[in-house]
């Protein structure tokens, strides 16, 4: 990072996270989110600017695990979609029967 003019300068921050990556490997592997932000800071005539690197560590570890689904989530949602369309084609069915039919006179 350079600055063009005299009297700026940049000021960094970088937040590292923690991340336990646990996705069936047999070791986990630990690696480190890094979230960088730069901006300039402008110094008054009288003052020497400096470079500024701010660093925040993170106490929290994130931690990303997979997992499979089981049988019976799989026919949980099959009954979801079945039932829904059911539901559905009803309403639709009751809406153009009232709509539809013949008025007596």
């Amino acid at each position: 990072f350079s600055t063009d003019q005299a009297h700026q300068a940049f000021h960094h921050y970088i937040k590292v996270i923690p991340t336990v990556v646990d996705i069936g490997h047999p070791i986990p592997v630990t690696v480190y989110q890094i979230l960088g932000q730069s901006q300039v800071v402008f110094y008054d005539a009288v003052n020497v600017p400096e470079a500024r690197f701010s660093y925040d560590l993170s106490p929290m570890t994130v931690t990303l695990t997979s997992e499979g689904r089981r049988w019976y989530d799989y026919l949980t949602s099959l009954c979801a979609i079945v039932g829904g369309a059911y539901t559905t084609l009803g309403l639709i069915d009751a809406v153009l029967f009232k709509m539809l039919k013949p008025k007596k006179l």
